[in-house]
């Protein structure tokens, strides 16, 4: 009888090793591969109103923030002799790694956006 239990038992551990060490062979591939998704842009007033500037030239930026990808940038544009206060919605694309305009339509609804930008970005000018 004892050789009958050994004989079982060996196989077992064996079977156990093997697949003890697959599933650690596994585990420590995936963690050496893996990699952490890509930070968010700066969230300054350079970064953030940069579009803007591309498009106008700017008297200033008065007020901005952001929340993940999401920002929100209140700026005034010079057009001609004048001065227009601006409030943009903005997201960072991870893609293209800067700050893009968002369409306030779209997004500005409940739950869409962190709670700050959706405050600021949706019930301004």
């Amino acid at each position: 009888m004892t050789g009958q239990a050994d004989e079982v038992s060996i196989p077992r551990v064996v079977t156990a090793l093997v697949v003890a060490l697959g599933l650690g062979w596994t585990v420590s591939r995936a963690t050496a591969t893996s990699e952490s998704p890509p930070s968010a842009a700066s969230c300054s007033a350079a970064a953030i109103s940069a579009p803007v500037t591309h498009l106008a030239s700017t008297g200033g930026v008065n007020a901005y923030g952001c929340e993940g990808s999401w920002a929100y940038l209140w700026a005034t544009i010079m057009v001609g002799p004048n001065r227009i206060g601006v409030t943009e919605l903005m997201r960072f694309e991870s893609s293209t790694r800067a700050w893009r305009f968002a369409s306030r339509l779209k997004y500005c609804h409940p739950g869409e956006l962190p709670t700050i930008v959706y405050r600021r970005a949706c019930f301004s000018n």
